[in-house]
């Protein structure tokens, strides 16, 4: 059995065939769904998931960075509101993003900080995004260095280096489909990296694993991933399984 500890499988790439894509997860051996918050507009999507298959999918809550606009007091109030409301299991996603726009960069960097007060106040794991700015995310995280602060670098596909000082901060790396990729070098990366820091995620329905590459990413396809670890540390396929969702569970404490 594995977990995936990041999935957004409430999004309507899955609504009209979701029983189709629950079943498929369990039959490939996934025991837990990870569900990261977007932004308020999918929260009700996220929620209705949750409650609809309480054993195998579990609620975060958050702002992700690429939705971090001009409006982002009004989406963090939001979030707040529910967190106030209710228990998630963690905070997330949240970060940096400089990929795709960076016209609001300091406030990404004012609502990840915002965040990561929350995950202290509420003794909850953080979930990291990061695109073109993990060196930037790292030096955020360390300045939480002497506190409780704890989470994933999730999908994770940085150098050595990125992963060493992220593992320092007490923090996992997600790792998911990219691992897959010929040209991505995160298989070099995570043969001198202990499984002990390490989780697994597809991050559906984006970055699917080779031979899917390019389709829609889904729960099942987290075997594809658990198996190319396997393959890259010479070890089982049950030993990865084993120690990844230990270390899951650990973190989220469900």
């Amino acid at each position: 059995m594995i977990i995936d500890t990041h999935c957004h499988l409430y999004l309507p790439e899955f609504t009209n065939e979701i029983d189709t894509f629950i079943n498929s997860a369990k039959e490939n051996g996934i025991k837990k769904i990870y569900l990261p918050a977007i932004n308020s507009e999918s929260t009700e999507a996220l929620l209705s998931l949750e409650e609809k298959y309480p054993e195998l999918c579990v609620a975060m809550m958050g702002l992700h960075p690429c939705y971090v606009k001009t409006d982002y007091k009004d989406e963090l109030k939001k979030v707040e509101d529910l967190l106030a409301q209710r228990k998630f299991v963690a905070i997330g996603e949240c970060g940096l993003d400089f990929y795709w726009d960076k016209t609001f960069i300091k406030e990404q960097y004012l609502v990840l900080e915002q965040q990561l007060e929350w995950a202290l106040h509420y003794n909850l794991p953080i979930i990291l995004h990061t695109r073109n700015a993990t060196q930037e995310t790292i030096d955020v995280i360390k300045k939480y260095k002497n506190s409780n602060l704890r989470g994933i670098f999730h999908c994770f596909g940085g150098t050595y280096d990125e992963a060493t000082q992220i593992i320092d901060l007490g923090f996992y790396l997600g790792i998911g489909g990219v691992v897959t990729y010929k040209n991505a070098g995160l298989d070099l990366v995570l043969k001198n990296i202990d499984l002990d820091y390490l989780v697994l995620e597809t991050d559906a329905p984006y970055l699917s694993p080779v031979p899917f590459r390019g389709k829609t990413n889904e729960p099942a396809h987290l075997k594809i991933i658990a198996e190319k670890i396997a393959s890259i540390k010479n070890v089982s396929y049950a030993l990865v399984a084993e120690i990844t969702s230990r270390n899951a569970e650990r973190l989220f404490g469900a």
